[in-house]
């Protein structure tokens, strides 16, 4: 795991927010912070490859600025890219990078929660066993997360405002391509970044 920023004060409690964050949207930030109510730290995970899509759109440089940008008011965020893509492998260098002490939490929202518990790991049970070197904190997204029964006392549900279920870099991107207004599902610090990165040349040649 390599650092891009860390926080100062090693964490008895570390929220983990992996993300392809192409680009990073104001929930992205919003699930942090509500994870910050827990947690003494949260640090953004950016991986190097993906176990489920390739780099499109932004490549991996450009996410980085973004979550720099994105995060730099807050001192109990941290940045880092991680070698693996899979939660298991993100939370054992976390693991490595912080140390047996510390409590290692994966915020997600409810489509991510899904998509990694049904995740076809190679054997039964494979998940479950993962569980025992982290929890999952779930936001809901649309609705509300039930996880299976053996796996209720590592998943908890992570309280978040209604107001962010439609908000998603996927409909940031989307809006980009049909020339409608976006710059509200982004952090405004890294809207000219957006704009550079994702519009068009000729929409910022014909800007004002």
């Amino acid at each position: 795991m390599q650092f891009l920023r860390r926080a100062p004060l090693p964490p008895a409690k570390l929220g983990i927010l992996p993300g392809t964050f192409n680009p990073p949207t104001q929930a992205h930030l919003a699930l942090a912070r509500a994870g910050l109510a827990e947690m003494d730290e949260v640090v953004f995970v950016l991986p190097r490859a993906f176990p489920h899509k390739q780099y499109e759109g932004a490549g991996f440089e450009d996410r980085l600025r973004m979550l720099d940008r994105a995060t730099s008011g807050e001192t109990r965020f941290s940045i880092a890219a991680s070698e693996g893509g899979l939660f298991a492998e993100i939370a054992q260098e976390c693991r490595n990078a912080y140390g047996p002490e510390a409590r290692l939490t994966i915020l997600c929202g409810r489509d991510a929660a899904e998509r990694i518990v049904d995740w076809d790991y190679g054997r039964p049970g494979a998940f479950l066993e993962m569980l025992e070197g982290f929890e999952l904190l779930v936001a809901p997204r649309a609705g509300d997360y039930t996880p299976p029964q053996e796996m209720r006392s590592r998943i908890r549900p992570l309280t978040m405002p209604a107001i962010y279920d439609d908000v998603s870099a996927t409909e940031v991107r989307a809006r980009i391509a049909r020339g409608e207004p976006w710059e509200d599902l982004v952090p405004p610090t890294i809207v000219g970044l957006v704009r550079e990165i994702y519009e068009p040349a000729e929409n910022i040649i014909g800007r004002p």
